[in-house]
């Protein structure tokens, strides 16, 4: 193993791993949210506090791994986020990615698609998003969308202009989803991890997080009319979200269910998820080289021949 590699697994690693795992919908099963997961789950964890101070080990670890990433300059990481409104994916980014170094992450959030937008193909604007090498990139809502909020709501479809190849059926969401998963192995192949995680929260949960939304005034600006009407179609997405899950959790790019009615645990399982990616990719920083050290040393004589 080179000088400061990152050993590909190590106690460690085998423990976040393991912490994960349950996390992790297998490739090729067929999800039920409402059956194979639970929003108020915390692993076992006594305390907010214990949760807490794993989280602030993740970080730290998250800020060497990055580091490392950055220097390196071979691999990338796009982080998908997906949940429903006030499930925590803004607090999720700025918790997790605390200690990182700014320069070396991108967010990018994705709202209603522009005139520019729709006169491309639906996976433009994502590609245009994606991190470069050493880079982590963070995509707040993804291209999921397209198979999630356009799947509730199919009359988005019309907006996208597709030719008519019987859009709305069945056979379009599976063609859908296997443009999305052929994508994300172009990009694995392509040394560009591609982390998913889908904040699962429940409904109670998300109920009392919008009635807090409207009575702390400067949580107000949080919360619109629009909120509470996507609300009604609870089921419609549940099932939008179900069917994703089973048809794009791919061995490549797996999708992790992270609990999110504690924003804590949420936080802590996402550094997780997160570093283990980084970690099996194992980035290391460069061997300069033979020719390379020479000249530090040179260097070093010449800025110590100038002390006074």
């Amino acid at each position: 193993m080179k000088d400061g590699q990152v050993p590909a697994r190590d106690e460690r690693a085998e423990r976040i791993a393991g912490f994960i795992a349950p996390l992790r919908v297998e490739p090729g099963s067929k999800v039920d949210l409402s059956r194979d997961f639970d929003p108020a789950h915390k692993a076992g964890i006594g305390s907010k506090r214990e949760g807490q101070e794993l989280l602030r080990g993740g970080v730290l670890l998250l800020a060497d791994l990055q580091r490392r990433l950055a220097a390196q300059g071979t691999h990338g990481v796009l982080l998908c986020l997906q949940a429903l409104d006030a499930g925590g994916k803004d607090g999720t980014i700025r918790h997790v990615m605390s200690g990182v170094n700014p320069q070396g992450v991108r967010v990018t959030n994705f709202k209603v698609p522009s005139a520019e937008e729709l006169s491309h193909d639906y996976l433009w604007r994502y590609t245009c998003g994606l991190p470069r090498r050493g880079e982590i990139g963070i995509f707040n809502r993804s291209h999921y969308e397209e198979v999630l909020v356009v799947r509730v709501h199919p009359e988005l479809l019309a907006r996208q202009r597709l030719p008519g190849r019987g859009t709305g059926k069945k056979a379009f969401w599976r063609r859908r989803y296997q443009e999305i998963n052929d994508w994300e192995r172009y990009l694995t192949d392509n040394g560009f991890s591609v982390v998913k995680l889908f904040l699962n929260l429940s409904r109670e949960e998300q109920r009392v997080r919008f009635l807090k939304r409207i009575d702390v005034p400067e949580r107000n600006w949080k919360f619109s009319a629009a909120d509470a009407r996507e609300r009604t179609y609870w089921d419609a997405y549940q099932a939008a979200f179900s069917e994703m899950l089973s048809a794009t959790s791919t061995a490549w790019a797996p999708w992790y269910v992270v609990p999110a009615d504690r924003k804590w645990f949420a936080r802590t399982c996402a550094a997780a998820v997160l570093a283990n990616a980084l970690i099996d990719i194992g980035p290391s920083y460069p061997d300069v080289g033979a020719d390379a050290r020479h000249e530090l040393e040179l260097a070093r004589k010449q800025l110590e021949g100038e002390a006074p």
